[in-house]
């Protein structure tokens, strides 16, 4: 069967979303000491529902009252997508370590597929379960520098349990997000999802506020925000949404595990950190994981 222009755009935003998401990592290591968790998420959030209803005001206009009889999904995928996998990150980032970080998050894409396959119904080809556990034995084999007998002396903080659910949220966000179809395009939908949970992050930023207070609008606040804003906010999660659409949800989840390299590269560029040769190993397993999850005879 022929591919379409818009399955072969989704099938290179595998390999751009990532890259976009990347950034969360830069920020989530700038922000303390700069502004609050919940201030960050919120103002990232605001931003970048903003930024998805540009050219969608009237479709989101003339859709009112479907988003008034279906409004309590969206406070669910606004709980579960931009506060519980925004502001829980940072929270959690304060003091987990990065291998901790990117090993509980290599198990969401596992988590979305078998979730789809036993509640969506999805079909896992046999290939494709090949090309899951290949591309997580790249993300192990990254997260642990190559070194797998350090498996056994991964310790956890309070941190994790944050990143724990946060990882449980984006699979359950992602399945939702499939589960509940809507009328509205991917960017108008977003647009409210967003601001839905702009709604929910409302109470904690002001009790994070009161007891908690940091400056937030000073100049490296501010460039953190607009910078989780566009390019993890409005960039990724819409480029996720039309994945997700051409794909579908568990051919998709995948492209989480590209997440660690791609951090690793920007460390590299960004704040100096060495590449090595485990980078190189893992890279050779997750792209053919990624393709033998994607290709269309798998389907």
């Amino acid at each position: 069967m022929p591919t379409t222009p818009q399955y072969r755009v989704a099938l290179a935003l595998i390999f751009i979303t990532p890259a976009l998401w990347a950034v969360n990592y830069l920020v989530a290591r700038s922000a303390p000491g700069v502004i609050e968790p919940h201030a960050l998420a919120l103002f990232r959030w605001l931003i970048a529902s903003l930024l998805f209803s540009l050219g969608h005001w009237s479709e989101i206009w003339k859709a009112r009252d479907e988003i008034g009889r279906e409004w309590m999904r969206y406070v669910v995928l606004g709980a579960l997508g931009m506060w519980i996998c925004g502001a829980w990150v940072y929270i959690g980032g304060r003091t987990t370590a990065a291998i901790n970080i990117s090993l509980i998050y290599s198990i969401s894409p596992v988590l979305i597929v078998l979730a789809a396959a036993l509640w969506l119904k999805d079909r896992i080809s046999a290939t494709q379960g090949i090309g899951v556990a290949l591309a997580l034995a790249g993300v192990l084999h990254v997260v642990l520098k190559g070194e797998w007998t350090t498996l056994g002396n991964v310790t956890l903080v309070p941190g994790d349990g944050w990143i724990v659910g946060a990882t449980i949220a984006w699979a359950t966000y992602s399945l939702l997000l499939r589960k509940w179809p809507s009328t509205l395009n991917a960017s108008a939908r977003l647009s409210v999802i967003a601001m839905a949970g702009v709604l929910v992050m409302l109470p904690f930023a002001f009790f994070e506020a009161v007891n908690n207070p940091l400056p937030v609008l000073t100049p490296k606040g501010i460039g953190l925000v607009l910078a989780v804003a566009v390019f993890p906010g409005y960039g990724a999660y819409l480029a996720y949404s039309i994945m997700q659409r051409e794909l579908g949800v568990a051919r998709v989840g995948v492209v989480l595990y590209l997440g660690p390299i791609y951090a690793a590269v920007i460390a590299w560029l960004v704040l100096g950190e060495v590449l090595h040769a485990y980078h190189a190993w893992a890279m050779a397993m997750v792209l053919p994981g990624i393709y033998l999850v994607n290709r269309k005879s798998g389907m």
